[in-house]
Formats: structure tokens, sequence, C-alpha cells
């Protein structure tokens, strides 16, 4: 366990380092320099957010639908049940 959690907070981590460089200090490297070569053009710094968080509701939103639908039908079966006793 804490190995799975320490990698995943290394994780994290380079993922956190990677995207601020890329957002917050490559528009003040000049075009030209090389390490524009390790990063994606920065529209997709706003598109890779946006499309996570609609992922992310969308899942989110599809699971409480989905245990929604069946609470009601588990209670729709005791009540009927109920009535036929």
């Amino acid at each position: 366990d804490r190995l799975v959690g320490f990698s995943m907070l290394i994780a994290a981590t380079a993922v956190f380092l990677y995207y601020t460089v890329w957002t917050l200090f490559m528009p003040f490297v000049d075009e030209d320099h090389a390490l524009h070569s390790l990063f994606p053009p920065r529209v997709w710094a706003i598109r890779i957010p946006v499309i996570l968080i609609v992922l992310f509701t969308t899942v989110v939103g599809s699971f409480l639908s989905v245990v929604m639908i069946r609470s009601n039908r588990k209670k729709a079966l005791k009540a009927k049940q109920k009535k036929a006793s």
C-alpha cells in the first residue's frame, strides 16, 4: 500500500510540475528554443483539463443516475410485494 501511494504521489507531482512549467514558464521562452519540442501546443493546456472535467462529470452523473434508478426500482418492488401480502 505504501509503495502504491508513494508511486501515485510521485506521478501526481511529476504531472503537476510538467503542467506548471508548460503553462506558466513556457510562454516566456523563445519560440525557437529547444524546450518547446518537449511540450504540446499551448491550446492543449486548456483543452486537456476541459476534456477531463467533462469526462469526470459524465461518469459521476451516470453513476448517480444508475444508483437512483435502481433505488427507485427496489422501492417499487417492495411496495408491490407489500400490497400483494
